[in-house]
């Protein structure tokens, strides 16, 4: 289905849909997301990234096998779920859960918070669901959907602003310059299209990830000594 068609989805017109996408992913969007590194901190400071390719192996790791991909997932199921008019309890406790340390879950429901209160100024039924601690994933997701946005598109601008989010990382620490992070960004789109379109189809059986590396330096994280971010 060409993107403006899914976008259009739901009753809005694909354009106005693409606009609430741009903004709810926008770096301007007052999440907070700058204020984390997801582990990519760490990983820089016990030189396990120590250049650009470093930086986009790292991603591309993430995202086909990590952590990105588990929320990638998460925000599909969040998606299916307020189209088909099921409840959001389980998958919220479901995906707070599945947090792998301390300043893991303080991030995701952080941004979630942050997320569904600025996503208020688009009033919808969605948001008192979404009330309390809630994961970004399972946030946009749900959002999303409850505005027309169609799955894979969704997914397809999250794993982007995700991946946007941790080059700029990436820059902040002095591993790589813009010039370098921009180059990642554009060798990044074909993995990310196709990351949303076979994500869009899968469901909680194929949650998972085989990123221990990553995932304990995350978990390091919380008593590093010195520190630029909060993840």
């Amino acid at each position: 289905m060409p993107a403006t068609a899914e976008l259009g989805a739901g009753g809005l017109g694909g354009r106005q849909a693409l606009l609430r996408l741009m903004a709810w992913l926008s770096p301007a969007f007052p999440v907070g997301g700058f204020s984390y590194s997801a582990g990519l901190e760490s990983a820089v400071v016990e030189r396990h990234v120590v250049d650009g390719d470093a930086v986009e192996a790292w991603l591309q790791m993430l995202m086909s096998d990590g952590g990105l991909r588990n929320d990638a997932i998460l925000l599909s199921e969040a998606h299916r779920c307020q189209s088909e008019g099921r409840a959001l309890n389980d998958l919220i406790a479901l995906a707070t859960a599945l947090a792998g340390s301390a300043e893991r879950h303080a991030e995701i429901t952080r941004l979630g918070e942050a997320f569904v209160k600025a996503a208020a100024a688009w009033p919808h039924p969605v948001i008192d669901a979404l009330a309390g601690p809630v994961p970004y994933s399972v946030a946009v997701g749900a959002v999303a959907s409850a505005h027309g946005v169609g799955r894979s598109d969704a997914l397809a601008a999250f794993l982007h602003a995700q991946v946007s989010q941790y080059v700029s990382v990436a820059i902040r620490l002095g591993v790589i310059g813009q010039t370098r992070g921009v180059a990642i960004l554009a060798a990044s789109e074909s993995r990310i299209l196709d990351a949303a379109s076979r994500y869009s189809e899968l469901g909680l059986d194929d949650l998972g990830s085989a990123t221990v590396i990553a995932d304990t330096l995350s978990m390091r994280h919380e008593t590093q000594y010195s520190r630029l971010f909060q993840s």
